[in-house]
């Protein structure tokens, strides 16, 4: 998978969020914006996964044959862990494994009951999500991106919310990610990408 991005920029009213981006992103890497809080990190993540649509410039997904990806179809391709995606709060923690399931399988054909293990949350299965303290949310956005099995993952502000256990445990899982997959991470946190080669300043797409 190859992600591209040509003089991208995304704006809101007056301000130019990201602007001039460009970008050739490629199956097998990682790569890290960072970046000070309200530099542009997660607008610039939100630009390459299409969930708000660019200002200016483009951005394109090729296969890895070369064949322009339609952006109809790309969200089966990708996923997103972040503090600020949603989770559907009505499902019980099985409920949602089993919705994300039908849309995005994981990998290895792991059953929701191994998912829930993976997570450490196995205890929590019939709690409703919304019952849910931030951190386990977070747990759970990370597991449903670790065990996706899709060429893209999307990790903004990974352990937002975690406590020092739930750090380790996203540190000992990351660095599984890279060796099939494109990795794209927002951080400005160290510890959280410290295994990545491709550091990416977001101060350099602030140009007027």
């Amino acid at each position: 998978m190859q992600i591209i991005a040509k003089e991208a920029g995304k704006k809101f009213v007056t301000e130019w969020i990201v602007r001039r981006v460009n970008l050739d992103l490629h199956t097998g890497q990682s790569y890290t914006f960072v970046g000070p809080n309200g530099s542009g990190k997660s607008t610039l993540i939100q630009l390459l996964t299409g969930s708000v649509p660019v200002t200016e410039g483009t951005v394109t997904y090729r296969m890895d044959d070369g064949k322009e990806l339609d952006i109809d179809n790309w969200y089966k391709h990708i996923v997103l862990a972040a503090p600020y995606l949603e989770v559907i709060e009505e499902f019980t923690l099985r409920e949602l494994v089993e919705f994300h399931r039908k849309f995005k399988p994981f990998k290895n054909g792991l059953s929701a009951a191994d998912f829930e293990d993976f997570v450490q949350l196995s205890h929590t299965r019939h709690k409703v999500i919304r019952h849910f303290s931030s951190g386990m949310k977070q747990r759970v956005r990370l597991g449903l991106a670790f065990q996706s099995d899709v060429p893209v993952v999307f990790l903004d502000e990974p352990t937002s919310n975690l406590d020092a256990q739930g750090v380790q445990w996203y540190l000992d899982n990351v660095i599984n990610l890279t060796d099939q997959q494109l990795v794209v991470i927002g951080s400005n946190q160290p510890q959280e990408y410290e295994f990545c080669k491709n550091i990416i300043s977001v101060s350099g797409f602030k140009q007027k």
